[in-house]
């Protein structure tokens, strides 16, 4: 009888201490980030902003707020920052304009909201949010997600909110790339048959967040401005739930950040969580295999943050660098940038 009361206050005390784990990691996009491409004024700016979203998100966590709480403060904060590609730094079309997708999805249940190409929208990750929470749906795009968001309360701001110089530089140097490259290849039909191939080159950050809460609650957030002078309504991974944006209590929550398409066609986030779940993977490795093989074997490039239900962390990336933070229930924050 002892020994039984024993095992079971033992149970009881872990369950507890499991309780008290909780876990944020955030990412700002991967890319060809270079420390000779970064003044030491513009890297002390990213990492303080970066320190910024994990504060936000870590106040609701260290209070006992929900992981879907954190990750869409985290996020928020993000887009409110002109430093990256997602709301106010979002880059723009070829057209000229700013075009904003975002995800969120609760791990619990699996319920999960998105909104793609919207312009009007200052916070989409809210905007995805309202879409799980206040509709039957999934998904909404364009016209239609800004009418539900309007009517959801969210704020509407006008679309030359988001116009920074420094994007808008971005798009008349991708212009004048494209233009020198069509005069290049006018003669190489395999090259030019497939539309927006030339965009590798200058693609921007994504932004996300993934966390755990007291709980045992997970969480995945990501919200983009998709591809510098991307084309022809372009959607990306970010708002495609299970390609970009993923979460399952039973295993992890993960955010992409990349070349889309190539996260589309893996169907990445989802694939990590079905690594664990089915071939007994742990996170670290089954990020891996996405992001150092599976993805770069396609030719794309990016990486990923995830979370897994015991809060073990995973943050792989195959290019430059990655702008990339995370935070433990102790406090201890771990803000990197480069390889």
């Amino acid at each position: 009888m002892r020994f039984i009361l024993i095992f079971c206050l033992l149970i009881q005390t872990g369950w507890a201490a499991a309780q008290e784990k909780y876990v944020l990691v955030i990412h700002g996009g991967a890319g060809t980030i270079l420390r000779s491409q970064l003044t030491p004024e513009k890297e002390t700016a990213y990492r303080d902003a970066l320190k910024a979203a994990l504060t936000a998100g870590y106040d609701v966590l260290s209070k006992g707020g929900s992981s879907l709480d954190a990750v869409e403060a985290a996020v928020r904060s993000m887009e409110d920052c002109p430093l990256f590609n997602a709301g106010k730094g979002a880059v723009f079309t070829a057209e000229g304009k700013n075009e904003l997708d975002a995800a969120i999805m609760n791990g619990k249940t699996l319920e999960a909201g998105a909104v793609a190409g919207v312009t009007v929208v200052k916070n989409p990750i809210s905007a995805a949010r309202a879409v799980m929470e206040k509709s039957k749906h999934v998904m909404m795009v364009g016209k239609g997600a800004e009418t539900f968001a309007k009517e959801a309360g969210l704020e509407i701001v006008d679309p030359s909110y988001f116009r920074t110089e420094e994007r808008w530089q971005g798009l008349l140097r991708a212009r004048q790339l494209d233009s020198t490259r069509q005069q290049l290849d006018h003669a190489d039909t395999a090259a030019s048959a497939r539309l927006g191939a030339e965009m590798r080159d200058y693609k921007f950050g994504t932004v996300g967040a993934v966390a755990l809460d007291r709980q045992g609650d997970l969480a995945a957030a990501t919200s983009t401005g998709g591809m510098t002078n991307k084309r022809y309504g372009r959607v990306g991974d970010a708002p495609v739930i299970g390609a970009g944006t993923y979460a399952d209590n039973a295993t992890c929550a993960v955010s992409c950040t990349g070349w889309g398409e190539y996260f589309i066609r893996l169907v990445v986030a989802k694939t990590v969580c079905d690594l664990i779940a089915y071939k007994g993977m742990s996170v670290k490795d089954a990020s891996n295999e996405l992001i150092m093989k599976k993805v770069p074997a396609l030719g794309g490039d990016g990486g990923l943050i995830a979370i897994d239900r015991n809060g073990r962390i995973a943050m792989p990336f195959n290019t430059a660098g990655m702008y990339r933070a995370a935070i433990t229930e102790n406090g201890r924050m771990e803000v990197m940038i480069f390889k």
